[in-house]
């Protein structure tokens, strides 16, 4: 066989090798996703309760009640404290926010660290980040980050007051 066909041959066997790898994960991604969706139908893992850490509990409940809309989902007294989750307008038997206090020194190190270095605290997805930017705005809300193009998706940020920067996204 001359040196060119051997290149050639050594070429197609790497093309299928690979092609059968990229085959083999592609299917074995495929088959976790059906798995991780026949767990959750029975009751598995799934996404109820997320949190951000905030300074004051009260002024957590009128900014994400009042400014963002958000609807009171729990209010129970635990001690100083409250076991305070809010739910999105649209879903609320969607996945609850936890308003928890940061109480505890670590919290309020992580809290404070991660807002002065920019990073948000939480991610709220919005079909139309322009519209939301502009409705919270005229609600007095603190636009840290105007709406900006990330490539999947156009991204805002606002300030929540109650020690976080918090990112809207929508997707495109």
């Amino acid at each position: 066989m001359s040196r060119s066909l051997t290149i050639l041959a050594l070429l197609a066997a790497s093309l299928v090798g690979a092609w059968s790898q990229d085959a083999a994960e592609t299917a074995d991604a495929e088959e976790a996703a059906a798995a991780a969706d026949e767990s959750a139908s029975r009751g598995g893992i799934r996404l109820g309760l997320m949190g951000v850490f905030v300074d004051d509990q009260d002024v957590a409940r009128a900014f994400y009640t009042e400014k963002l809309g958000f609807k009171v989902k729990h209010d129970i007294p635990v001690g100083p404290y409250k076991w305070l989750t809010v739910t999105a307008p649209g879903g609320p038997d969607g996945t609850e926010l936890l308003l928890e206090p940061n109480a505890h020194a670590a919290a309020a190190t992580f809290q404070k660290a991660i807002k002065a270095d920019g990073l948000p605290g939480a991610a709220f997805l919005v079909d139309d980040v322009e519209r939301e930017v502009k409705r919270l705005r005229e609600a007095g809300v603190e636009i840290t980050t105007e709406p900006t193009d990330a490539g999947g998706a156009i991204i805002a940020v606002f300030d929540d007051t109650c020690g976080n920067l918090i990112q809207l996204m929508q997707e495109k």
